[in-house]
């Protein structure tokens, strides 16, 4: 996908099976310890805030925090459902004591799961709903078939994908059209460029990116709270962390001219690159939401976007975006070309 503009559009729509909606999401997932506690009451005034600014999509995972994420949004939107689009992920499961169990997408899982959220959530419908990863003894004409009942129910509006490769998209797709896949995508993370993209564009699929500011490396934010998960992630650890951010210096040094932040280029820069792409933006405050907003308003030429992407060649990035085990369970990074 290539910018043909120079501009980010006040809307978009969410692949050609979508709804239109904002630029930006707001990702949920860090107002559920994911980085460590977090304010509950500025957690909601930030989903207020972003609602007020006129974003849609609204993204969690009923994993996220064991359904705190979802009762959180539920007493945020309370009175204000039509404003918010919901994207659920499911089928990661937990432990009492916090870890991971496996993931589980078994078409009587599905429909556990999607109940809980409705419940969670105080809604009658879920608008975008998706399997968090690829269930490997499960096949994916069986999830989709199972999301694509609950749609024909009433439950599910449109049916996502996250983190699966080029065979998995279009299998899915010939079962039920998909609206968009999440992936992560940024100036750190660029692999779905060569095969995916391109095939989302062809199907007429959407992108929700999530990572866009790679986790807070590109804004300068380092793992530091109890909890907080990125500690074990590759790219923050003491001797790539340094690396990482020597790579980043010519982008510091361009926004720097330009008077912003260097994670509001990075923003502009993911939505430049395809009118089909809605940026997801981790924002746990109301002043991290700003920042984001802003960059939805920058004006880049071609030109600027192109020496942007020079300037950090994401073929330098010191470690992989997850741990070996995450990376082996990615269908995204091992699905395929098609």
């Amino acid at each position: 996908m290539t910018s043909a503009s120079v501009s980010v559009p006040a809307s978009r729509r969410l692949g050609s099976a979508g709804p239109p909606v904002f630029p930006l999401a707001l990702g949920c997932m860090g107002m559920s310890g994911m980085y460590g506690a977090s304010d509950e009451a500025e957690s909601i005034a930030t989903i207020q805030a972003a609602l007020d600014a006129g974003v849609t999509v609204l993204d969690t995972g009923d994993f996220y925090g064991s359904g705190h994420n979802e009762m959180l949004i539920a007493r945020a939107i309370a009175g204000r459902r039509e404003q918010a689009l919901l994207s659920v992920k499911f089928g990661a499961l937990r432990t009492p004591e916090g870890g991971w169990g496996g993931f589980d997408a078994r078409p009587m899982a599905i429909r556990n799961f999607a109940t809980y959220s409705l419940k969670r959530l105080k809604v009658e419908h879920i608008d975008i709903y998706r399997p968090a990863r690829l269930d490997p003894q499960v096949p994916i004409e069986d999830v989709v078939g199972t999301m694509a009942e609950l749609v024909r129910a009433g439950y599910v509006r449109y049916i996502g994908l996250s983190e699966v490769g080029v065979v998995t998209i279009r299998r899915a797709h010939a079962v039920h059209p998909i609206c968009d896949l999440q992936i992560e995508y940024s100036l750190l993370s660029r692999g779905p460029e060569s095969a995916i993209f391109p095939l989302l564009q062809q199907l007429g699929i959407g992108v929700t990116a999530y990572g866009v500011l790679s986790r807070g490396l590109i804004s300068g934010s380092r793992p530091g709270a109890a909890g907080d998960f990125r500690a074990y992630l590759p790219r923050f650890s003491p001797e790539n962390l340094q690396r990482n951010r020597a790579l980043l210096a010519p982008l510091e040094q361009l926004a720097a001219g330009k008077g912003l932040p260097a994670a509001q280029l990075a923003i502009a820069w993911v939505l430049s690159q395809s009118p089909s792409i809605v940026a997801v933006i981790g924002a746990r405050k109301r002043s991290q939401l700003a920042d984001a907003l802003a960059a939805t308003r920058l004006q880049l030429s071609a030109a600027e976007l192109q020496h942007i992407g020079a300037a950090v060649p994401s073929s330098a990035v010191a470690g992989e975006r997850y741990g070996e085990q995450q990376m082996r369970m990615l269908d995204s990074e091992h699905g395929g070309i098609g």
